[in-house]
């Protein structure tokens, strides 16, 4: 014996359980019909009735009073309301065939139309379930390491495209099957039409992977000129609010064929660099005269270096024939001592990052001077908090120079120009 569907048994075990109670469940004619189709409205609207207010309302006191929070969130996105209206659906699919039964092409219809609405509100409960779980890990910055938005989007599409097929196939009353084998003719125009979509899918994958970028991450991308936080990942975009608060949107396959500077790891380290250097001007570098070295050993920094310098100079010297000469002692630079003052005076100072590089050396110099760089890397990455540092190192540098004898490079302004011609 050939097995029936569920729902032809479920039609079967009403009609005997109208029979039972004296009520035809073929009706014969239109008034039996209408007496038929406003009962089945009528149980429906009371499952409705009985879902909504009682079993939805129950279990959304229940959620209020739980210690989680997941919950909530699919509270506000009233998953539990958009699968209520499933419960009237069905009663009417199983309800109203049964009153049409004598108009066979009415019947078959409404329970095709009947049986596409379900499907559609059971789709759009799921996308609302979906919504709730993308928020429940930008809550728990899961998305962080994860491109869940870009899931979450391919996910509504497989159950979309699922959707039109089972709908489309009830419609026409054939197998879905017929459809999926149909699929393979337009797989062409289907690459054609979601191109973008198939690229930020597979690069979703690759940054997900390679933890390339993720929501808060701050990224540089002179190409698209984007150069701030990243404010969301999705299946086809990347969008990055820029310092300036513009937005630009990025497509996501973008940053895999393509060069960008991710700054996480800067952040991530807990150290931000400064690389930048002053020129001191040729012509005023020189020998530490005896009172330069008395007045420049007062300050605290260089006593130490002074000091042992100046025994490992005299050592030297003791050994030198012909020490008279200039040329043959060595003796202590200006330009020499300002460099040790300056590495002595950043590993003193409280927001430079002592376990990272520290270095202050001295660049090829130029038709500028000679460069002395900095090179060090604060213990607070925060831009404003790096830019302030930056600018007291720097304000102090060229306050301290004339203390060592030395001036800063600078090009001649036009008041220069214009007094040397008065001149």
């Amino acid at each position: 014996m050939e097995k029936q569907p569920l729902d032809q048994e479920i039609r079967l075990q009403l009609s005997d359980w109208l029979s039972q109670w004296g009520i035809n469940s073929v009706p014969s004619d239109g008034a039996s019909t209408s007496i038929m189709l406003l009962a089945s409205l009528v149980l429906a609207l009371l499952a409705y009735m009985f879902v909504r207010r009682g079993v939805v309302r129950a279990m959304n006191v229940v959620i209020q009073r739980s210690r989680v929070s997941w919950d909530d969130i699919f509270m506000r996105y009233r998953v539990l309301e958009k699968l209520a209206y499933v419960v009237p659906a069905l009663v009417l699919s199983l309800l109203v065939p049964m009153a049409l039964a004598e108009y066979h092409l009415l019947s078959s219809l409404t329970s095709r139309l009947l049986s596409v609405t379900i499907v559609i509100l059971l789709v759009r409960a799921i996308f609302s379930a979906f919504d709730a779980v993308n928020e429940i890990a930008d809550v728990n910055l899961v998305s962080r390491r994860l491109p869940i938005k870009s899931f979450v989007q391919l996910f509504k599409l497989f159950l979309f495209f699922v959707a039109i097929i089972i709908s489309i196939s009830v419609l026409a009353n054939q197998s879905p099957l017929i459809f999926l084998s149909g699929l393979g003719v337009a797989t062409g125009l289907v690459m054609l039409v979601f191109r973008d979509t198939i690229l930020g899918f597979v690069a979703g994958i690759q940054l997900a992977a390679n933890r390339m970028v993720s929501p808060g991450d701050w990224i540089q991308m002179d190409k698209y000129g984007a150069d701030g936080s990243v404010e969301e990942v999705s299946l086809t975009t990347v969008k990055v609010q820029n310092w300036d608060k513009t937005i630009t949107m990025i497509p996501a396959y973008a940053l895999v064929s393509d060069a960008f500077k991710n700054w996480r790891g800067m952040s991530e380290s807990g150290g931000r660099r400064i690389k930048r250097s002053v020129v001191i001007d040729i012509d005023t570098v020189g020998f530490l005269t005896e009172e330069d070295q008395q007045r420049l050993g007062k300050i605290n920094h260089l006593k130490s270096y002074l000091s042992q310098k100046q025994s490992e100079l005299d050592q030297h010297n003791a050994a030198v024939i012909d020490a008279e000469s200039p040329v043959n002692r060595r003796k202590l630079t200006n330009i020499g001592t300002f460099r040790a003052y300056m590495l002595a005076y950043l590993k003193q100072h409280p927001q430079i990052h002592q376990e990272m590089t520290l270095l202050v050396r001295q660049l090829e110099s130029s038709k500028e001077g000679v460069p002395i760089e900095i090179y060090i890397f604060t213990n607070d990455t925060r831009w404003a908090v790096y830019e302030d540092i930056q600018a007291d190192i720097f304000d102090h540098i060229f306050a301290i120079l004339p203390e060592f004898n030395l001036k800063a490079f600078q090009a001649p302004s036009g008041a220069d120009l214009r007094s040397l011609q008065q001149g």
